[in-house]
C-alpha cells in the first residue's frame, strides 16, 4: 500500500470527503422529507393523490440513477454538484417513501380513527401520531437507504461533482497509481458509512427499549 498517494493528495481527497459528505447529508435530509409526503400521498383517502404518489415512486424506481443525474445536469444545466445532490435527492426519496408507507400500513387502523373522532384533521393525524410511530418502525430499511445514498454519490463524479471519485480519477490519472488510489478513497467512504450504520443501530435499540 503506498501511503504517500494519501499525504502528497491530501487536499484533494479532504476536498472530495467534504463535497461527497455535503451532499449526501443535504440528500439525505431532503429525502428524508420528500419520501414522508409521499408516503402520505400514497395512502391518502383522495385517489388522485394516491395516483401521483403510485407514479412517482413506480416511475423514479425503475430508473438508473445514473439518467437521473445525467437528466438533471444537461437539461436543467445545473452545475455537477447541485445536479448530484437533486438527483440523489429524487432516487432516494422513492425508496424512503415505500419504507415509511409500509410503516404506516403497520400502524393500527384505530389509531387515526381516534384522533380524527378527537378532532384533528387527517394531516395533523398523520403528522402527529402516526408518521411519528411509523418512522420507528422502519428505522432499519431507512438506515439502509441512507447508506445507500452514501455509496450512491459515487456517480456525481460522472457529471464532474468534485466528490470522492471525482478526485480519485484525477489522481489515479496523474499518478499512474491506480488500486492504492481507489483502496483509500474505500476507507473514506467507510468512515461515513460505518458511524452511520452504528447510529442507526443504536437508535434501534433505544427505540426498543422504550416501547
Amino acid at each position: 500500500m503506498n501511503f504517500s498517494i494519501l499525504t502528497n493528495n491530501i487536499d484533494m481527497f479532504l476536498e472530495g470527503f467534504k463535497v461527497t459528505l455535503m451532499a449526501s447529508v443535504i440528500a439525505l435530509i431532503a429525502s428524508l422529507l420528500l419520501g414522508a409526503f409521499i408516503a402520505v400521498l400514497r395512502i391518502a383517502p383522495n385517489k388522485l393523490l394516491n395516483w401521483l404518489g403510485t407514479i412517482y415512486v413506480e416511475f423514479i424506481r425503475n430508473i438508473p440513477l445514473l439518467i437521473i443525474m445525467l437528466f438533471v445536469y444537461l437539461v436543467f444545466n445545473f452545475k455537477g454538484l447541485t445536479a448530484g445532490t437533486i438527483a440523489l435527492t429524487i432516487y432516494t426519496t422513492a425508496f424512503i417513501a415505500e419504507a415509511i408507507r409500509a410503516g404506516i400500513l403497520s400502524i393500527s387502523k384505530g389509531q387515526m380513527e381516534a384522533a380524527r373522532s378527537s378532532g384533528l384533521t387527517y394531516g395533523q393525524a398523520m403528522r402527529l401520531i402516526i408518521l411519528p410511530q411509523a418512522i420507528k418502525v422502519v428505522i432499519p430499511p431507512l438506515g439502509n437507504q441512507f447508506i445507500n445514498l452514501v455509496k450512491n454519490s459515487s456517480l456525481v463524479a460522472v457529471i464532474a461533482g468534485g466528490d470522492l471519485m471525482y478526485q480519485a480519477d484525477l489522481i489515479s490519472a496523474r499518478t499512474l497509481v491506480v488500486m492504492d488510489t481507489y483502496i483509500l478513497v474505500a476507507m473514506f467512504y467507510l468512515l461515513l458509512t460505518i458511524p452511520l450504520s452504528l447510529g442507526v443501530g443504536y437508535l434501534e435499540k433505544r427505540l426498543a427499549k422504550s416501547n
